[in-house]
């Protein structure tokens, strides 16, 4: 229970990777509230975590939006008092090659991937400066290196970790730490509708032989949410099973 009666935000929480930190957070004792653009898919993860003897609250938010963050913060802090622990974890991709992308697909991605990121974590930034306390932790991407077709998500993956590097060296007096995870090929909705051969293609490319699962991404996020990881900021951390070496 190293999270014990912390007050964490997981954005993109209604399923994927969101669902399985939210759920291993929520395991570790910390009081959650469960973001995401579907309601009834937050509500879910939510009442999964109540089931299991945790404390959560669903919440509808598209980071996209100011506003909407605005009232993501305040009912976090209506239900918890505050907010411990933020992962900003929600994203959309719109892939396709630079050369045909159009200017909807790089806006949307920048707007959710970047720029929701950026709302969170100002938000977390003036609250957790105040108590002197807080973990930021910021799901980005391999693709930040770049990737064939991701123009728009690399570079806002690479913004995230641009982020993630600035808000580690302002914040790290107030007790406050900002870290990147960059999640490698992870078992998922998303990737299980991949072609059986593109599965196997991945899956070669990674030195412990398997695909990561929601729960790989949730144990390195829990730590570096916990007291544990207080020594710990502005790192980019690869966890792909070896697919990066």
């Amino acid at each position: 229970m190293r999270l014990k009666d912390k007050a964490a935000i997981v954005t993109g929480a209604g399923r994927g990777l969101g669902k399985g930190i939210a759920l291993k957070l929520a395991a570790e004792g910390a009081r959650v509230v469960v973001a995401d653009l579907v309601e009834e898919n937050a509500a879910a993860v939510a009442a999964e975590i109540a089931a299991a003897g945790g404390a959560a609250v669903p919440a509808r938010a598209n980071v996209a939006r100011r506003d909407e963050v605005e009232a993501l913060f305040a009912a976090a802090v209506a239900a918890f008092g505050g907010v411990d622990i933020l992962v900003n974890n929600a994203g959309i991709n719109r892939d396709g090659q630079l050369y045909k992308m159009s200017d909807e697909d790089w806006e949307q991605v920048i707007a959710v991937n970047l720029t929701g990121t950026f709302y969170c974590t100002r938000l977390a930034a003036r609250l957790m400066r105040e108590k002197e306390y807080g973990r930021i932790v910021n799901i980005a991407s391999m693709s930040w290196l770049g990737n064939f077709g991701q123009a728009n998500y690399a570079a806002a993956k690479a913004g995230v970790v641009g982020l993630t590097k600035t808000a580690a060296r302002e914040l790290a007096r107030k007790g406050v730490t900002c870290n990147a995870v960059c999640p490698g090929f992870i078992d998922t909705d998303m990737t299980r509708g991949v072609p059986p051969k593109v599965w196997d293609i991945m899956v070669g490319k990674i030195a412990a032989g398997r695909a990561g699962s929601a729960e790989d991404i949730g144990n390195v996020v829990a730590f570096l949410a916990s007291d544990e990881a207080a020594y710990v900021t502005g790192e980019v951390i690869n966890v792909s099973g070896g697919m990066v070496l």
